[in-house]
């Protein structure tokens, strides 16, 4: 089964670049790069280097508190300039080194690498298996037929950790990272539909998962904290609780230096559970994903 940790824890050659816009959430319009998938303000290396004045970064004024997540003392711990350190706690995360084996990876990717990726903003490429959301906040099956038939093995396992017990997944995302690309993905929490659970399987390279919470911490209240945790080759993460709402999480550029894919696992919030107010919606969906029938959306 592996090492399980649980860390509840303190922790000009011409081109034309095309674009179109959309309507964001807010009614905003919104750029998107047909060239690679970026939108809004977000980039890649490929869109920089197409148009670099409209991406050169702004001096953020904020103070940051950095910290690296600790396994032995279940602490994020962080040095001030001082030559301080400081720890405090953190809130749900839980690691499972080794969750797959080598040759469990070797055929996931296969897998994966058989089905078409689709171009996603920052670099990275995707294929989405789940029902469809709108900015309106309405659900719809739409086109999704389930989870792949390749995580029917890995839900059952992830199911034997105490704090996955009574996880059903409904949505799953794979994401393909490559530093060529300039891959990464921004902060951003998880929106309403998503329950307390988010699980995370990563493949092919180790990287570092970075939370941040905007408005600080403690006494750690005039800028923003980062805790960085070490995510291994081939494990699985789970962030619970307050964790997947309160906190952002972010993938940087600067941590990707080959290729990683991950596989992202999410459950629906109460609002589609038993007794809540869409429970048919929310029934009809988990029945269709825990068929493992799917195909990339």
């Amino acid at each position: 089964m592996g090492t399980i940790w649980d860390l509840r824890l303190f922790q000009s050659g011409r081109i034309k670049v095309l674009h179109k816009c959309n309507l964001s959430a807010t009614g905003q319009m919104q750029s998107i790069n047909l060239v690679d998938g970026c939108k809004g303000v977000r980039s890649c290396l490929r869109c920089e280097a197409l148009e670099p004045k409209q991406h050169l970064l702004q001096k953020n004024e904020l103070t940051h508190y950095d910290s690296t997540h600790d396994l032995v003392s279940k602490a994020a711990v962080g040095e001030e300039e001082s030559g301080t350190q400081q720890s405090f706690t953190f809130p749900g995360l839980f690691l499972w080194e080794n969750f797959v084996s080598e040759d469990e990876e070797r055929e996931l990717i296969t897998r994966m690498d058989q089905d078409v990726w689709r171009e996603s903003q920052s670099g990275h490429r995707k294929q989405d298996f789940g029902p469809k959301v709108n900015f309106k906040k309405r659900v719809c099956v739409g086109n999704f037929t389930g989870l792949p038939a390749m995580s029917r093995h890995l839900v059952d396992r992830m199911s034997k950790a105490p704090q996955l017990a009574s996880f059903k997944p409904v949505e799953q995302c794979n994401l393909d990272y490559d530093p060529l690309r300039g891959s990464a993905i921004d902060p951003h929490d998880d929106s309403w539909l998503w329950g307390e659970h988010l699980v995370t399987i990563n493949l092919l390279s180790d990287t570092v998962l970075t939370m941040s919470l905007d408005r600080g911490w403690g006494d750690m209240d005039d800028g923003e904290v980062r805790v960085a945790v070490h995510s291994p080759r081939r494990s699985l993460i789970v962030l619970y609780g307050t964790s997947p709402h309160r906190w952002k999480h972010a993938i940087h550029r600067k941590d990707i230096h080959r290729r990683r894919v991950c596989s992202t696992f999410r459950e629906l919030s109460e609002e589609f559970l038993k007794e809540g107010e869409q429970e048919k919606l929310g029934s009809e969906l988990l029945d269709i994903a825990l068929s493992f029938k799917g195909v990339p959306l």
